[in-house]
């Protein structure tokens, strides 16, 4: 059958930004800024094309790259599910870029800029295919490209706390590379298939036959302990602190609101697409279900000891990390679907995070601990307010879209019913408590005495329109998750019924 033209826009999204990088690289700083914001403006219109003809014909289409099928074959498979999922990441990433870049001026050297937004595309493109891709193959190769585009964003600003970070961000994710690799190796041995309809028979097959139990569970363990180290799963997260509170606005904002959601979402395809749902079924959920809960609990007593602002949101992800673990562990489609939800609520209000803490830091003295940042608010009044309703947003303030999103993982534990409803109910309560005492904290902080404490003097607050333009486009997409909620929820609910 012939295919329609808007069937090609997903390998155009992932070929585009590729050559994008090559291109970034070869120009200077302005140039290659514009390269790379109009390739992420281009992601972003191409992924709404993407939602849009799926949702209009209710159905998922696959694109096979070239005649060669399966075991060999590599394919793209892009439906709702997909569409929501690259829509979200891809703002992320233009508003971060768009919000950060001022700051990135003073963080990064000049010479360094341009091969700045060939990483920044590197990303892009290794998003849309992590998205799109139907193989573990094509996974694997840009999960690693990933690895590298994520180090170098890390290491750009050349300070010695940055290099420690990538140093450590780079090992642990090597681990997690190796462990993921194995498991896709046991898996190709054993089923000899990469494609994921292929890989789902083959599964299928296995375990009616009995055979070959103890490698195929291992294999998606190996799989599933790879991809929790790469996306901070507590208590795989102390590379994530350094990493995240030491480096630039934006590669902080890129790191913890795209980076690890996009590993979660390629978890969330091997589990329902490749494995199926009688591997899913057995320990495998508990043993996720127990991790979900300490990173939600323990992220949480992390950031509420820390008494610096940028290291305070960083534990925070390991806590929200948590919150997405929590509904996929659950192993039914409620539970996938507020997974998917939690996934975009903590992007649009991560990256919110970010960026105005390093706003807040700019207008006092560069200072990060609570001390300096008392009274940032009312020096930076958009950053203030921004990190408030980010702060909110994480808390589950009704109106933005942390609140729908914590009340879909606790409907989806009440429908499962048993012990598990008890620990979904119980972690959700515990850990809102517990993000109550610090995000509101810090909060009312901003707003702590006359606002002229740390002010700087010989580096005053400059406008920046393009931040201001960032930062009120991430506050309506934290307000349209919370009023919206209900067609965006359907939406996924109807693409994951199509998913497996």
């Amino acid at each position: 059958m012939r295919m329609l033209w808007w069937q090609n826009i997903p390998l155009f999204l992932i070929v585009a930004p590729l050559m994008g990088a090559v291109v970034c690289s070869a120009l200077k700083e302005k140039a290659a800024r514009g390269v790379m914001t109009a390739l992420s403006a281009l992601t972003v219109c191409g992924m709404a094309l993407v939602l849009a003809f799926t949702a209009a014909r209710q159905e998922s289409c696959v694109y096979p790259m070239g005649e060669v099928g399966a075991p060999f074959g590599n394919e793209l498979r892009f439906g709702a599910v997909e569409g929501i999922a690259g829509l979200g990441f891809s703002l992320v990433i233009l508003l971060s870029v768009l919000g950060g870049w001022r700051s990135l001026t003073r963080d990064v050297p000049e010479n360094k800029r341009h091969l700045y937004a060939a990483m920044v595309c590197l990303l892009t493109a290794a998003m849309s295919a992590m998205v799109f891709t139907n193989d573990l193959f094509t996974a694997y190769v840009f999960i690693e490209i990933t690895t590298i585009a994520s180090c170098a964003l890390i290491s750009a600003t050349d300070h010695g706390r940055t290099l420690f970070g990538a140093a450590r961000y780079m090992l642990m994710n090597l681990l997690g590379s190796g462990l993921f690799l194995l498991g896709v190796s046991t898996l190709y041995c054993l089923t000899g298939h990469l494609l994921f309809p292929q890989l789902q028979e083959s599964v299928k097959d296995l375990l009616d036959r009995d055979k070959y139990l103890t490698p195929l569970y291992l294999s998606f363990v190996l799989m599933t302990l790879g991809i929790a180290i790469k996306s901070a799963l507590y208590p795989f997260h102390t590379w994530l602190p350094n990493a995240y509170a030491s480096t630039t606005p934006t590669s902080s904002a890129l790191l913890s609101s795209l980076i690890s959601k996009m590993y979660i979402f390629l978890l969330i395809k091997i589990f329902f697409r490749a494995a199926g749902a009688q591997v899913f079924d057995r320990d495998i959920r508990n043993f996720l279900l127990g991790f979900a809960v300490a990173g939600m609990v323990l992220g949480s007593v992390d950031a509420i000891v820390e008494r610096h602002l940028s290291r305070m949101v960083a534990y925070s992800s390991v806590a929200q990390i948590g919150y997405i673990f929590l509904g996929i562990s659950l192993g039914t489609e409620a539970g996938m679907a507020a997974a998917l939800f939690h996934m975009l609520v903590h992007a649009a209000a991560k990256c919110m995070l970010f960026l105005s803490a390093g706003k807040l830091r700019e207008v006092s003295g560069m200072g990060d601990g609570f001390r300096d940042v008392r009274g940032a608010g009312f020096r930076a009044p958009l950053a203030g307010a921004a990190f408030a309703a980010g702060a909110c947003s994480l808390v589950g303030v009704p109106l933005l879209g942390g609140f729908p999103s914590k009340i879909y993982l606790a409907q989806a534990g009440i429908a499962l019913g048993g012990w598990r409803m008890g620990v979904v109910l119980a972690a959700l309560a515990v850990s809102t408590a517990l993000h109550v005492m610090y995000m509101l904290r810090t909060a009312v902080l901003l707003y702590a005495g006359d606002g002229d404490a740390r002010r700087p003097e010989k580096s005053p607050l400059r406008k920046d329109p393009c931040f201001t333009a960032a930062m009120l486009a991430l506050l309506g997409l934290n307000v349209l998750l919370g009023i919206g909620s209900r067609p965006i929820m359907e939406a996924i609910l109807q693409g994951i019924a199509l998913f497996s």
